[in-house]
């Protein structure tokens, strides 16, 4: 049988500001599992709702998604200044870890959510804010990264390396489930930084290959969601 699929937008209270927010969800008998999403640069919360979010929502996941700062329906007068002012990104990017942890806050209160069976997953940049989030968010069963791996090397790199490290991220993780979804032909997020990310990590961990680039093909949703009911159940 078809499963009804529940779909509320609103506003919710994230790092002390009403951010735009999207809830996916099956018409089942709660508490369900529930996941949340964290969408790539230039991305909306849709982006992932409308591909992951419906492919988890089908198996009884739930899936939560919002606007990252200076995206989708967050873009303001700063947008442009934000984006190439480095102090600018800086406070956004402390602004959508604040909010990443604040979001599982939520889930696990949400009355129709299992706190005890909460994911993540982030694609490309939101891969970045999944990893950070997961190492310091014990409630975080599993992390799914797609498109993602450790930082590019450039002049800047020890920099942001101070902000973020998604390798140190990865080795927080402590034997909590990791799902890498990666295309071969990937030059935003290049193989051969997901799989330095890959190797650091412990296990248990699975690294799934698609003969893609940045984007990633529509059967990468439907095997990211059937390891979540595997982890989650």
């Amino acid at each position: 049988m078809t499963k009804k699929i529940l779909r509320r937008t609103a506003i919710i209270e994230l790092g002390g500001a009403g951010i735009p927010s999207l809830l996916l969800r099956a018409d089942l008998d709660p508490p369900v599992p529930g996941v949340l999403l964290l969408h790539g640069y230039s991305a909306s919360k849709e982006v992932l709702s409308n591909t992951i979010g419906l492919a988890r929502a089908v198996r009884g996941i739930a899936s939560l998604s919002f606007d990252l700062p200076l995206h989708g329906t967050r873009e303001d007068e700063m947008f442009e200044e934000a984006r190439t002012n480095p102090f600018g990104l800086l406070q956004h990017w402390k602004s959508a870890l604040v909010e990443s942890q604040d979001a599982i806050e939520w889930l696990a209160a949400h009355e129709a959510i299992d706190p005890l069976r909460i994911g993540i997953a982030g694609y490309s940049l939101g891969s970045y804010i999944a990893l950070q989030t997961a190492a310091a968010e014990k409630r975080i069963k599993c992390i799914v990264v797609a498109a993602g791996g450790d930082l590019p090397a450039t002049p800047w790199t020890s920099m942001v390396r101070m902000v973020t490290d998604p390798l140190t991220s990865a080795r927080k993780l402590k034997g909590r489930p990791l799902l890498m979804l990666h295309g071969t032909n990937d030059r935003t997020i290049r193989r051969e930084q997901a799989q330095a990310l890959y190797d650091v990590a412990s296990e248990p961990k699975t690294l799934k290959w698609y003969a893609s680039g940045h984007a990633l093909p529509a059967s990468s949703a439907d095997d990211a969601a059937a390891w979540l009911v595997e982890q989650l159940g």
